[in-house]
């Protein structure tokens, strides 16, 4: 009986740890092709909850890489002047917008901005971030436990390294790449 109970446990663990584990996945579609990310929310729950929001709603759809650094990052989610469906869409203003949602208090985590990492942009206050985010696309150090790491790019890291890059120094991008979708999968 003791067994059953255990083998139970251990089956029922693991389909809810599964089950735990693909909401938290998000699947992020570019011109070159789809990008698989891992949300952490215990490391950054309220960053991931508003993230997923935005993204299920489709607020992230049509939304510019405004600012994208060789060797550094992809900056987009300014769903108010970055996102290229809308009326207000002002390229001179991306990145300058948020959401209609409150900013965010930091969540400062132990998570390392590497490769792949995913992060809240946010102004010099570090309870201003609200719906940008930025990809690394080498280790970036300095932005440790100084910016809210949220997730990391898991599979078609290829395809971000393809994203139109800016002009060295400012990284504002004239044409810019733009996403298509971004849904949890």
């Amino acid at each position: 009986m003791k067994k059953l109970i255990y083998l139970f446990i251990l089956f029922f663990s693991l389909v809810t740890n599964n089950i735990f584990a693909q909401n938290n996945l998000m699947i992020l579609k570019l011109t070159y092709g789809d990008v698989e990310i891992e949300l952490y929310p215990e490391k950054a729950p309220n960053h991931v909850k508003r993230f997923k929001e935005l993204a299920d709603s489709g607020k992230y759809d049509g939304v510019v890489f405004h600012r994208v650094i060789q060797g550094f990052m992809a900056q987009t989610g300014d769903v108010k002047f970055g996102n290229s469906n809308n009326p207000d869409f002002n390229l001179s203003l991306a990145g300058t917008g948020g959401s209609d949602l409150p900013n965010l208090k930091a969540e400062f985590t132990d998570i390392a901005h590497n490769r792949g990492v995913l992060s809240a942009a946010r102004s010099s206050d570090p309870d201003s971030a609200n719906s940008q985010f930025f990809i690394c696309f080498e280790a970036a150090p300095h932005l440790d436990r100084q910016y809210s790491a949220f997730g990391k790019v898991i599979k078609g890291m290829e395809f971000v390294d393809m994203i139109k890059k800016g002009e060295p120094g400012s990284g504002s991008v004239s044409d810019p790449d733009k996403i298509i979708s971004i849904r949890s999968k």
